[in-house]
């Protein structure tokens, strides 16, 4: 993926001026909410395992920043954004290539006690780079640029075992953020992450009782630690973090007859695409009868959605209703 980051040193410098002129003026946001803490997440599932997490206290605030809808690998934060990590106790954040705006926004941030949970750090050696598989078209301008650097797919939250890992840090951020709650933070989590693990017992089920145990994307493919978590295998149109938007004749010609080799019932596509990629590769298939499906890979979730009742868990609920169909 290129870096799509920009020129943002001008947001910095005037969230940095902003910042500092509220703090001469003691307009602190900490002031102002006493003694309620303030979370600030980057991305849906990771202010809903918060929302989880907190639960019923009343002493905390979650903010998520991407609430208009707007996918991670386009976001560019505002003044407003910036000047609202600055104060915040705590920050969740993906902390991929994406997020290379991230460091700078850090380091001028006036709460220097904040806690920060970069999640792609708590992953550690367990992060996948992206890969190129059969058929996949590289990014225009990759090819060209021939590097060697590793990127590494930021797709970490459509893991389940990853969900409940990040679960448990942010968990201890919030005991060492607010210890007179420790014990509800931890009997939320868990009883959470019990949730979580049998979701993916039922995942596990639907994998194994698939004979081909493939699917086929027309589309991008963020859905990398989701497959590889129950040997799944995949044919994709574009890498995950991909911004090309129109498969090549080859490519269309090389899925579809994958979907023919495999007896696929369904060509996926994402929940952000008209999927008209995924359309053309179904009607040159031999039977064109295959469902076009939506796996959604939770980067699009609105304010709107969150108060229409969308969660992680039931979106991954759906998801898996979407694998029982494809495979």
């Amino acid at each position: 993926m290129k870096n799509r980051t920009g020129n943002l040193t001008a947001i910095i410098l005037c969230s940095i001026i902003a910042v500092s002129c509220m703090s001469a003026c003691g307009g602190n946001d900490n002031d102002k909410k006493g003694t309620k803490k303030h979370i600030v997440a980057t991305i849906f599932p990771e202010y809903d395992w918060a929302r989880e997490i907190v639960g019923d206290i009343n002493d905390t605030e979650l903010t998520l920043l991407l609430s208009n809808g707007v996918d991670m690998h386009s976001y560019q934060p505002s003044v407003d954004d910036i000047m609202t990590i600055s104060t915040c106790d705590m920050f969740i954040y993906v902390g991929g290539e994406s997020d290379g705006w991230v460091r700078d926004a850090l380091a001028q941030a006036s709460n220097k006690d904040m806690i920060v949970i970069d999640l792609m750090s708590v992953l550690g050696d367990r992060a996948k780079e992206e890969e190129l598989v059969s058929g996949m078209e590289a990014e225009h301008g990759d090819e060209e640029n021939g590097s060697d650097e590793k990127e590494y797919d930021e797709h970490v939250w459509m893991s389940l075992e990853n969900a409940e890992l990040f679960c448990d840090h942010i968990t201890e951020g919030l005991v060492k953020l607010d210890g007179a709650h420790a014990e509800e933070y931890k009997r939320n989590c868990g009883t959470y992450k019990d949730k979580l693990e049998k979701l993916k017992g039922e995942y596990k089920k639907t994998a194994d009782a698939s004979q081909e145990r493939t699917i086929i994307v027309g589309d991008r493919f963020p859905y990398k630690y989701l497959t590889d978590e129950f040997g799944i295998k995949y044919y994709a149109a574009f890498p995950g973090c991909s911004a090309e938007t129109d498969a090549s004749f080859e490519t269309i010609v090389f899925l579809a007859g994958k979907a023919d080799e495999v007896g696929a019932r369904a060509i996926i596509k994402t929940e952000a695409s008209d999927g008209s990629v995924a359309m053309t590769v179904r009607d040159n298939t031999a039977t064109k009868d295959q469902e076009i499906l939506t796996l959604d890979s939770l980067q699009s979730v609105s304010a709107k959605d969150i108060d229409a009742g969308t969660s992680y868990y039931s979106v991954m609920e759906k998801n898996l209703d979407v694998l029982k169909r494809a495979l």
